[in-house]
């Protein structure tokens, strides 16, 4: 039984949702190899041949893969499907994309959002917005899982011995191009993988405020930025920053939410966070109920308090 990570990597670095899903590969039992599939990506698969618990990396090389398109990505996983009884993606807009589609070819259904693994067959996942948690068991005889970063911790990035096998990759499927792309640049760290997170709702009242609130205190604790969905509906925070069920889902160490009510729908995206801080003028708001720390107070004057202490 050996079970196969597709990894996500920048074809210089691999990005740490691929830690993540390692540790879960490895809860399945037997061997984890990793695919790095890329342009240039010799050193994106020699960092992954460095990660703790990987026993074989696929080196696939061609420019068809270099920025990740779904259906020449499938095409090769399908290509080495068969010598694995478990195909694992991290569950990131990247994985949601390619997963679906080795699923449909191989003919099997797919295990989504995985936030343990009790068997090799068996495996727990949050519905309702986390308010439940459903046991899935697969009899198929190859399991295409999709898994929430934030139920695993993170392999290490180093102490592995990998071998890297370099292999041929299959050819451009020609359904679909890469035009470009329009980045966003930050020098905030990446909202999925930061330690600490400054989250604001619509409290905040307009996209000034938001910004002139929040922004000194995400500075003070070296933070990314974050939001509610009633916040970037209202348009004061970009989607990108939304957390939540239709948002990211993270799980920093620290996760600080101002002017946040605590929807479920917003809880769903940050209850996994080590410590939740929370500062709001509503004694019932829900996210109390979650929290670790709670103030009770009118935001616009614990903020700037808060930071003037830090």
């Amino acid at each position: 039984m050996t079970s196969l990570v597709i990894a996500e990597h920048d074809n210089a670095s691999i990005r740490p949702a691929t830690l993540n899903t390692v540790t879960a590969a490895a809860q399945c039992g037997g061997d984890v190899h990793v695919l790095v599939a890329g342009l240039n990506a010799a050193a994106a698969a020699q960092a992954a041949s460095q990660i703790a618990g990987v026993s074989k990396v696929i080196h696939v090389d061609g420019e068809h893969f270099a920025h990740g398109l779904a259906e020449n990505m499938a095409a090769q996983v399908i290509a080495i499907a068969g010598a694995y009884s478990h195909l694992l993606f991290p569950a990131t807009a990247s994985g949601k994309n390619i997963a679906p589609r080795v699923a449909a070819l191989l003919d099997v259904g797919q295990i989504s959002d995985i936030t343990k693994v009790d068997a090799a067959d068996t495996f727990e996942r949050p519905i309702y917005a986390g308010n439940a948690i459903a046991i899935v068991q697969s009899l198929d005889a190859v399991k295409v899982i999709t898994v929430r970063t934030t139920g695993f911790d993170a392999a290490a990035a180093t102490g592995g011995s990998a071998s890297i096998e370099v292999a041929s990759g299959v050819a451009d499927s020609g359904k679909s191009s890469f035009l470009g792309s329009e980045i966003a640049k930050s020098d905030r760290p990446e909202l999925t993988a930061a330690k600490v997170i400054v989250s604001g709702g619509r409290a905040l009242g307009s996209s000034e405020k938001f910004h002139e609130v929040m922004e000194p205190l995400a500075d003070k604790l070296g933070a990314a930025m974050g939001a509610s969905r009633a916040a970037v509906d209202a348009g004061y925070a970009p989607n990108d920053w939304q957390v939540g069920q239709t948002g990211k889902i993270v799980a920093p160490q620290l996760y600080v939410a101002v002017g946040i009510s605590g929807a479920i729908q917003h809880l769903a995206g940050m209850k996994d966070s080590k410590v939740i801080v929370a500062i709001n003028k509503d004694a019932e708001a829900p996210i109390f109920g979650v929290a670790d720390y709670g103030l009770e107070a009118d935001l616009f004057t614990a903020v700037p308090e808060l930071v003037a202490a830090l």
